[in-house]
């Protein structure tokens, strides 16, 4: 690496020499060739790179990716995980005659519990329908309300 910050260096010295300004506001000395010159703020710069471990890249800019890549998890996979963990735990305790909606907004009581479905009776007064349904799929253990919402009335 720091092979490859000396030639890029050396090149943009050389182009200093023909009259650029030199980066950091240092000018070539006036004596010497243009080539000594480019040797020896090539030899200063990659010196410079080394004490500074580079661009700069050391351990505070690896402490902070690791600031970062811990406050995101802190703050968005975490929670995540917590409530997949107890929609998990709210399937597996799930019963039959238990109420349950789907993900899909459905009603039924389960009937009947396999390995990885439950076997959901859909429909009202007598006309029921027995659905399997995977476990993932179920949202929760809730009863649907069947009241209409209150009449306003006009006072």
């Amino acid at each position: 690496m720091i092979d490859s910050l000396t030639n890029g260096i050396q090149r943009m010295l050389f182009l200093a020499a023909d009259g650029l300004v030199v980066p950091g506001g240092a000018q070539p000395p006036a004596d010497g060739g243009a080539a000594a010159q480019v040797t020896q703020y090539a030899g200063q710069a990659a010196q410079t790179a080394e004490a500074t471990g580079g661009f700069g890249l050391g351990l505070p800019m690896i402490l902070l990716y690791v600031v970062l890549i811990g406050g995101i998890w802190f703050l968005m996979m975490r929670p995540q995980k917590k409530r997949e963990k107890k929609l998990k735990e709210l399937q597996a305790n799930i019963k039959a005659g238990d109420n349950v909606v789907t993900n899909g907004g459905m009603f039924g009581k389960v009937a009947d519990v396999g390995t990885d479905c439950f076997v959901i009776e859909m429909g009202i007064s007598g006309r029921t329908v027995k659905v399997p349904i995977l476990k993932s799929d179920v949202l929760g253990v809730r009863e649907p309300v069947l009241t209409p919402p209150p009449k306003e009335t006009a006072e």
